[in-house]
């Protein structure tokens, strides 16, 4: 996908016109700030020409005058932070993409940087491609403007006359059936807060006890939604996402703290992905130039050779326990057994996707099972030569392997928590199958493997074990 990042630096302008405009009237200063393509206009009096660039120039050393013209003063971006600004909104986007989907539920995403402006995504397991891509292609761009109530106005905009300083949006609401009507709404062009100043994003429910999201803005914003409100009490404020209205409440009393709700006719899941969208805002559209659906074919090889690999590996490993440990030895591959059934059961209610990393992590955890046995068979066999019978010797290697054999995989979860953490896309699959295969085989080794020894001593009163 490619990012646009003119509309990250046209964003950028818009959150400075708004602030000089809100420090021009804190200063008592006449001006009108706005933004023309990539461009910040200021336009005032002649005789406050002066003053409007003095306040430019001591707030935004990042701007240019370009033209100044019978009181219009036009200002441009340095090409320096233009440059960081598109630098920024792809790294952005990247990073923010990438947290998007992890919540989305897609296991083991490859997210890179292709080009200047392009990121590449590779999505494995994804049931429905069109439903993700137009999940990633949500912006998440909020912004607060208000309704253009003049009936005026309104005729002139149907009729395909858009008053200046206006535009013609769309409310989506719930129709007979469940169809979706659009309603047109019109309202002022001005964007008079935006996203950027998001803090947090969750499900909640409206008055009407339906799903809805709550937003919280950061200080900055809230002093700025304070204002907006206070200003504007009895007038409809429109919450715009993406271009589309989703709901335009009338503004009651002025509200503080800098919480608002989103309403709409949401369902749960609808309403909990548009929180995602929200707290994981892009600071650019996006737009797929190459969609491809590769089929499970191209990988097949690599798959096969794994899962072979870890089936010889396996086979391996229970003979040469059987060898060495006799009847001790089958136990403990009763023990591998059941790591595998646990473990690929918990993979399933996870709905994680077995690619090859998660064989290498299922692999691993084959090796560490059989190490922990490993340890208490010794030990037994140390009790043994010490003299003491079969059922203590158990009780007395488990006791004794206990502390040596937690610890060691007490240690390998901390380390696979931080490749979760800090790795993405294989590194993280990779680290749940491992996190999963030594929980599981924490139980099977201290637990499973002992209640078989128990069972064996309590049937057949053994005098010498097989070990």
């Amino acid at each position: 996908m490619q990012v646009e990042t003119d509309k990250a630096i046209e964003s950028s302008i818009d959150n400075i016109a708004a602030d000089l405009q809100q420090t021009a009237a804190t200063q008592k200063i006449d001006v009108t700030f706005g933004r023309i393509g990539m461009s910040l206009t200021a336009k005032t009096t002649e005789a406050n020409a002066d003053q409007v660039e003095n306040l430019v120039k001591s707030n935004y050393a990042i701007l240019d005058l370009t033209s100044r013209n019978k009181g219009e003063l036009v200002y441009a971006l340095k090409q320096a932070e233009v440059n960081r600004l598109t630098d920024t909104a792809v790294t952005q986007t990247l990073e923010r993409t990438r947290r998007r989907i992890d919540k989305y539920g897609v296991a083991e995403p490859a997210i890179y940087k292709q080009e200047q402006d392009q990121i590449a995504l590779q999505l494995p397991g994804v049931k429905n491609p069109q439903e993700a891509i137009a999940f990633i292609k949500t912006s998440g761009r909020l912004e607060f403007k208000l309704v253009n109530t003049d009936p005026g106005d309104f005729e002139k905009a149907q009729a395909g006359k858009v008053p200046a300083g206006s535009e013609l949006l769309f409310e989506e609401r719930e129709g007979e059936n469940g169809k979706i009507l659009k309603q047109p709404i019109l309202v002022y062009s001005k964007t008079l807060l935006t996203g950027d100043r998001l803090k947090e994003a969750k499900v909640g429910i409206d008055q009407y006890n339906k799903p809805a999201v709550s937003i919280t803005f950061d200080s900055k914003g809230a002093e700025v939604f304070d204002r907006i409100t206070g200003a504007n009490v009895g007038k409809q404020l429109a919450i715009v996402l993406d271009g589309v209205v989703h709901s335009a409440p009338r503004i009651q009393d002025r509200i503080s703290g800098g919480d608002a709700q989103i309403t709409g006719n949401f369902t749960h899941d609808e309403a909990a992905k548009l929180a995602i969208v929200l707290r994981e805002s892009l600071p650019a559209p996006v737009k797929i130039i190459q969609n491809v659906t590769v089929g499970p074919s191209l990988g097949e090889d690599s798959i096969r050779m794994g899962v072979r690999s870890a089936v010889i590996g396996g086979l391996v490993v229970i003979v040469f326990m059987v060898i060495y440990y006799g009847l001790s030895g089958v136990i403990a591959d009763y023990a591998i057994i059941l790591n595998l059934v646990l473990l690929l059961g918990a993979m399933a209610l996870l709905n994680a996707t077995l690619t090859l990393p998660g064989i290498a992590g299922i692999i691993l955890t084959m090796g560490m099972g059989v190490d922990s046995n490993v340890l208490m068979f010794e030990r037994i066999r140390e009790e043994i030569r010490a003299g003491k019978p079969p059922r203590p010797a158990v009780d007395s290697g488990y006791d004794k392997a206990f502390l040596t054999i937690l610890d060691s995989h007490v240690t390998t979860l901390i380390t696979a928590a931080a490749l979760f953490m800090f790795g993405t896309g294989p590194i993280k699959g990779f680290a749940v199958t491992l996190s999963l295969g030594i929980m599981i085989n924490l139980y099977s080794a201290l637990v499973g493997t002992k209640v078989i020894f128990d069972i064996i001593n309590s049937k057949w009163k053994l005098e010498k074990l097989s070990i």
